[in-house]
């Protein structure tokens, strides 16, 4: 059985944690814990803060949060390997050390809204076991954003829907809440993507696994206050991943 997070409370099953991956986030990271804080049911939910080794001072920051609010961890990594790594040492904690149920991720730049988190945590509850918040599904969309973005991600989403054979409409999207089941089900340690391609494989292979997704609209939002990870490599990374998942699928390796 796993053991209790530092700060769990004795006899209190854990409901849910967020993972939430930091670099370069010292703007934003104590709005979003205490948003989060805010949101959560705090006897049972607690969040993971996972940095890459920020720079800036983020994990200090974090640390200092952590000393103040016991549903709060840190997870400090030595540097900076993409957000799927990070994503995935988070999960890794997360079954390694607390009986969370459902484990989410979102981003610290509040471009996923904190007040959707209960939503997709419902979702799950209801009998999903993968939520996903969705810009590309009637009720959801973008603030923000120009029309060159929403092309790319339209575009990139519908891309991967089709050579993966998927209904899904937002693949790309990070803001989700797992079933434990599906992280302790799928091979977490074959995802080969490093950055945001990261997102399409997680949901590739929990619906190869039979697993229910659902998506839930929402709205996201362009950050207001840092910069931006968003690569021309991280989209080249993910358009190349797409066929070679579809490859293993049709070989049975995946």
């Amino acid at each position: 059985m796993a053991v209790a997070s530092s700060g769990q409370t004795p006899g209190v099953p854990v409901r849910a944690v967020v993972c939430v991956p930091t670099y370069d986030e010292r703007e934003n990271v104590e709005p979003l814990v205490r948003a989060l804080g805010d949101v959560l049911d705090l006897s049972r939910d607690r969040v993971l803060v996972i940095d890459d080794g920020s720079p800036d001072g983020t994990g200090e920051i974090a640390d200092r949060l952590a000393e103040e609010l016991p549903w709060l961890d840190v997870l400090h990594r030595t540097r900076k390997e993409g957000i799927g790594r990070a994503y995935l040492a988070g999960f890794a904690r997360v079954l390694e050390t607390t009986d969370a149920q459902l484990v989410l991720e979102m981003d610290c730049d509040f471009s996923h809204d904190p007040a959707d988190v209960p939503r997709l945590i419902a979702a799950c509850e209801d009998g999903a076991d993968l939520a996903l918040g969705s810009r590309w599904v009637e009720g959801g969309g973008t603030a923000n954003w120009g029309l060159l973005r929403r092309v790319i991600s339209r575009g990139g989403s519908l891309y991967a829907r089709i050579v993966l054979g998927v209904a899904v409409r937002d693949l790309t999207g990070g803001f989700k809440c797992f079933r434990r089941v599906v992280l302790e089900t799928i091979d977490r340690d074959a995802i080969a993507a490093r950055g945001y391609g990261f997102q399409i494989e997680g949901t590739y292979r929990a619906l190869r696994a039979g697993f229910r997704v659902v998506e839930i609209p929402i709205t996201f939002v362009d950050r207001r206050v840092g910069e931006s990870k968003m690569s021309g490599a991280i989209v080249l990374e993910a358009m190349r991943q797409v066929p070679v998942l579809r490859w293993k699928a049709l070989r049975g390796r995946l």
